[in-house]
């Protein structure tokens, strides 16, 4: 698959798995997220392999990051969306939505789905919506909240 690549000053969105920063990557996911705490290394590198991933660079320092599961036809789950906190507040997020919304190999897909705690605002003003009452009531899941607890 091709590589995207997008700037805005000294700001930068890539899709090229070379230039992301796992070290910087699990040590968020790891320490500092609610979804993925103690997350092992290994897991994490894994799932990049195997995702659509998108790294925010600052003069090429990783400080935000997304990536898609997704079957490129279909559908796409949106997981571990994050912008390291001292550059949060620049519109990073926002920037990273248009990116990974706007990419080709990505249009058309019939649904997308996404988990969170605290960021329905972001996401509403890219047309997300919350399930509702029908939608809540098909969707099902299976769920191991402890399984990287140490």
């Amino acid at each position: 698959m091709k590589n995207y690549e997008a700037t805005n000053n000294d700001y930068v969105i890539t899709t090229d798995k070379n230039k992301m920063d796992i070290v910087v990557i699990h040590n968020y996911l790891a320490n500092e997220s609610y979804w993925a705490k103690h997350i092992p290394l290994h897991v994490v590198q894994r799932s990049i392999e195997h995702s659509f991933c998108f790294a925010v660079l600052y003069k090429d320092e990783q400080v935000g990051f997304a990536r898609l599961i997704t079957d490129y036809a279909t559908f796409a789950y949106l997981a571990d969306v994050f912008i390291i906190e001292t550059h949060r507040g620049k519109g990073l997020s926002k920037w990273l939505m248009q990116f990974i919304h706007s990419n080709e190999e990505v249009q058309g897909l019939r649904r997308w789905l996404l988990g969170t705690r605290d960021a329905h605002g972001l996401y509403k003003q890219f047309g997300w919506e919350n399930f509702g009452e029908e939608q809540t009531k098909r969707f099902m899941q299976l769920h191991n909240p402890n399984v990287y607890a140490e």
